[in-house]
């Protein structure tokens, strides 16, 4: 069977693999280290210095997509599988948000905390419940579409290289003194790399109302792509989706109930794009082993 395959069934049937045997906690280790290593200097050197760690960790990245090559089988099989698994995350990220499901607003700020980089603490209700429902679409986008998007044109060098590069913008891809030269360039590679992605994101959202999602995604000018799955998915819903001193899009207020009718958005979308994926993995060259 399909290497993809066995990877979608164990996702959805097992979730993620352990933390410390998880590639995508290697990369963040690996940029952690290569980080503290560097102490700021003028922004020309601290571009440079950001620009080879991120060719560093692209570069490992790279490397454990080969592995599967140099192994027998059913050692390469099993590897690939591995590996392809841990650049996407359809059911943990629906299993995060799930927590984020509870009317004790304590427990809610401490599962919105787990997904969102924002400082939490003074969010009342419908802030957390509108940062819930932003993590749920950007990273519909970033768990789920992007990877698969990649494997599709590059195998598994693709999805992993592209979950790279996300670690790296997640982690230092920041507007700030600290990060603002030495994360620039992670920074730019995460949006040249979501750009056709988060577009699709916002196709996969046209069966729910063509008229809304184009409205809204013409709303979205806030950044070059994570606003646009976060518009189409408050156009839907028909609430306001906001962070605070960046972005608003229009709506009603969001309530509780709002987070569980955009899972169930997120399960129509994410059905969408396996099926594409599937559809189109024959007609594409290249895919690995």
């Amino acid at each position: 069977m399909d290497i993809l395959i066995f990877a979608l069934l164990w996702d959805l049937l097992l979730g993620e693999p352990p933390a410390k045997l998880h590639p995508v906690v290697w990369f963040g280790h690996l940029i952690s280290s290569l980080d503290k290593r560097w102490k700021r200097r003028r922004p020309i050197f601290d571009f440079f210095a950001g620009f080879l760690v991120a060719l560093a960790v692209i570069a490992f990245a790279f490397a454990l997509s080969l592995l599967p090559k140099y192994l027998p089988y059913p050692l390469n099989y099993f590897l690939a599988v591995y590996l392809l698994k841990s650049s996407f995350a359809i059911r943990s990220l629906y299993e995060h948000v799930a927590r984020t499901i509870t009317k004790d607003v304590k427990e809610m700020r401490k599962a919105v905390s787990m997904i969102v980089s924002r400082d939490v603490k003074s969010l009342d209700r419908p802030h957390l419940i509108s940062a819930s429902i932003e993590s749920l679409a950007e990273n519909l986008n970033d768990s789920v579409v992007a990877p698969l998007f990649y494997y599709l044109l590059f195998g598994l060098p693709g999805a992993l290289i592209y979950r790279a590069v996300n670690t790296l913008d997640a982690m230092i891809g920041y507007r700030n003194e600290k990060y603002e030269y030495f994360g620039k360039f992670s920074a730019r590679l995460d949006d040249a790399l979501n750009f056709i992605p988060a577009r699709i994101t916002v196709l996969l959202f046209l069966p729910f109302g063509p008229r809304k999602v184009v409205r809204h995604y013409k709303l979205a000018k806030y950044k070059i792509n994570s606003d646009k799955p976060i518009a189409v998915m408050s156009a839907v819903l028909g609430v306001w989706l906001e962070k605070p001193s960046y972005y608003r899009f229009p709506g009603r207020e969001p309530q509780l109930e709002d987070v569980k009718r955009a899972l169930r958005f997120y399960w129509i979308a994410v059905t969408e794009w396996l099926l594409l994926v599937l559809l189109l993995k024959e007609l594409v060259v290249g895919l690995p082993i």
